[in-house]
């Protein structure tokens, strides 16, 4: 990921230029419609040149992404980017995989992830959901609210519950040849090996996310082309 350094502000042009590689389509031009749409807010010099943080280009990276990876308009991606639950998921990326979340229930995931009870009980049956039981009561965490999040998208275009065990049975392989990788390090009772196993395990869960990300849009793109 191109980002700023925090010591530094950059201009519109450095920033068109550092994204270039994995935007090629990017251009100052855009940059300026993008903020004329509402969705970017850089700093101005008295002279009135735009200024990026480090946030101003990840903000950036995201909407291009949305655009260019889920096809979704602006007025979505603004209503994304504005939501709580954008928020947290950008809060959680920056605490690391083992970050504690908060837990909620039922209907405050579905609140958080707009679906209702029915859908979530059905991603529950086919293991897409997991919770744990507290009281007689389940509790779930942020990231599962997430995870109901984009399979509530999914549903929107006819995309059932028991058509995403795929999905699930990817994801556990792919967890499971990390484990493989850094299990023992985790579990060693030296507190300088665990840190370095927990370094490793966040940068292969990073690097297999974006893996795997890479290869469905390449299988996708076969098909826009067929």
């Amino acid at each position: 990921m191109a980002t700023a350094s925090k010591a530094r502000l950059l201009t519109i042009g450095t920033v068109s230029g550092l994204l270039k590689d994995e935007f090629p389509d990017i251009s100052i031009s855009k940059i300026r419609y993008l903020e004329d749409q509402g969705l970017l807010a850089p700093r101005r010099t008295q002279g009135g040149y735009r200024l990026f943080t480090e946030e101003d280009v990840e903000r950036l990276e995201t909407i291009l992404r949305l655009q260019r990876d889920e096809f979704l308009p602006l007025r979505v991606i603004r209503q994304q980017l504005a939501s709580p639950a954008a928020r947290d998921r950008k809060r959680r990326r920056a605490a690391g995989v083992a970050a504690d979340e908060t837990e909620l229930d039922l209907h405050e995931l579905c609140e958080r992830a707009g679906i209702d009870v029915r859908l979530a009980r059905e991603l529950e049956e086919f293991g897409l959901l997991t919770s744990r039981t507290e009281a007689g009561e389940k509790r779930y965490s942020e990231l599962e609210a997430d995870i109901a999040l984009a399979c509530g998208r999914l549903a929107h275009y006819g995309i059932a519950p028991r058509h995403l065990r795929p999905f699930r049975t990817s994801a556990d392989r792919e967890a499971g040849l990390v484990e493989q990788v850094v299990g023992p390090a985790l579990r060693a009772r030296n507190p300088e090996r665990r840190r370095a196993g927990m370094e490793d395990l966040e940068a292969l869960t990073e690097l297999a996310a974006e893996l795997s990300q890479l290869l469905s849009w390449r299988a996708l793109r076969r098909l826009a082309s067929t």
